[in-house]
């Protein structure tokens, strides 16, 4: 009798983790990249064990709204509101300068408008799947760094919007009338829900009494109001995983956050394990070893260059050094919606395929980077203030 392929997927994936898990927690290696390196050892550039990278992908997509919904229920909503200058004005400000950094350079290699626009919002999008799961992992969600980069990377995802737009008009190929009504309409709704929520504080979650001891009814409850509001948001043309933020604001709201938590840990734990396995995936280790000057110096540089803007940017609002730097080494990495507005340049004929295939690999090398990355600058960091405070 013939073994169900899929289920021989799943298989490889789960030794996978727990061997190359083993290894590399031994050298105390954060699960982002135990979960990057299996799908780059596994994936169909290396072993060739796990070939279906589409159905990789797209569980890992329903791994990445989990996370969202997750984050959300970590939200202080009073918090969010209080740091609104340091989210929009910030985020606004990294990504002009981001654009214009890679105008400079785009500049002196000849590069059309389009080329030098796309790359500046490819570059200023952070990846809140990393960031959250570093976060929790030190239980910094709710700490003053950790309010403010959730903050930047609530309206980061809310700009992929515009970012879509514009590319759509740079390519020829501009966005309809109705789709950018939409676009706003959803908008409108979501910033009108957050200040209705605001204001009630003592807002309760619908069925809450009658659900509040039923487990099973609870899982359901959950992924309804979960993955309902990404298909809302998503109809609006806007992000699914930001859909799936906002229910887990509504849920903070609510004070209900205990028992969604046990209903679906489990679950959003092997799911977003899926995205990062399928960001591994990516990686071409052909092109990877044919080009890896080029590769080195732009994975270098867009640390570098995000880094400091960042930093930079978040300590002109007040924030000290220490927290500055490290949360602008949080920030430096390239984040997953990148990947969605690379593949939409490339269709739209504003980059070439080896541009594509650079985007990709030097995103993909960012994630699986980014932990070791903010590990040294935030023991830098630390070491420089203990040094200013003697």
């Amino acid at each position: 009798m013939d073994s169900n392929p899929i289920l021989i997927s799943f298989l490889i994936i789960a030794l996978g983790i727990i061997l190359i898990g083993t290894v590399l927690r031994l050298a105390k290696q954060t699960h982002v990249i135990i979960y990057i390196v299996t799908g780059v050892i596994l994936g169909p550039h290396v072993m060739g064990l796990v070939t279906d990278a589409d159905l990789i992908s797209s569980l890992g997509s329903i791994g990445l709204v989990l996370l969202l919904f997750f984050i959300g229920m970590e939200i202080s909503l009073p918090s969010l509101v209080a740091n609104w200058r340091v989210s929009v004005i910030g985020t606004f400000i990294q990504i002009f300068l981001s654009v214009f950094i890679v105008w400079i350079l785009g500049y002196f290699y000849g590069w059309p408008i389009a080329r030098i626009i796309t790359l500046g919002f490819v570059i200023s999008i952070s990846s809140t799947a990393v960031i959250i799961k570093l976060l929790q992992d030190k239980n910094e969600l709710e700490s003053k760094v950790g309010q403010n980069v959730l903050g930047i990377l609530l309206v980061q995802d809310i700009l992929i919007v515009p970012m879509f737009i514009i590319l759509g008009y740079l390519s020829g190929k501009p966005t309809s009338n109705t789709d950018i009504f939409l676009q706003i309409t959803g908008a409108v709704l979501i910033t009108a829900l957050i200040i209705y929520l605001f204001r009630n504080p003592n807002f309760k979650m619908p069925f809450h009494k009658i659900i509040t001891n039923d487990h099973e009814t609870q899982i359901f409850f959950a992924f309804g109001l979960c993955f309902g509001f990404s298909v809302l948001t998503g109809y609006f043309g806007l992000s699914t995983a930001l859909g799936a933020f906002i229910a887990g604001i509504v849920v903070a709201s609510s004070k209900s956050t205990e028992w969604f938590h046990d209903s679906l840990y489990s679950v959003k734990v092997i799911f977003v394990a899926l995205f990062f396995i399928s960001v591994g995936m990516l990686i071409n280790i052909d092109f990877l070893i044919e080009n890896i000057g080029l590769i080195a110096v732009l994975v270098t540089a867009t640390f570098i260059a995000n880094y400091i803007i960042n930093s930079s940017v978040l300590h002109s609002f007040k924030l000290p050094w220490k927290d500055s730097i490290y949360a602008g080494a949080l920030l430096s990495q390239i984040g997953e919606f990148s990947f969605v507005l690379g593949n939409l340049a490339y269709f739209n004929g504003i980059i070439t395929d080896f541009g594509y295939q650079t985007i990709v690999a030097v995103i993909s090398l960012t994630l699986l980077l980014s932990p070791v990355w903010i590990r040294i600058t935030s023991d830098i960091a630390h070491r420089v203030d203990q040094r200013l405070r003697l």
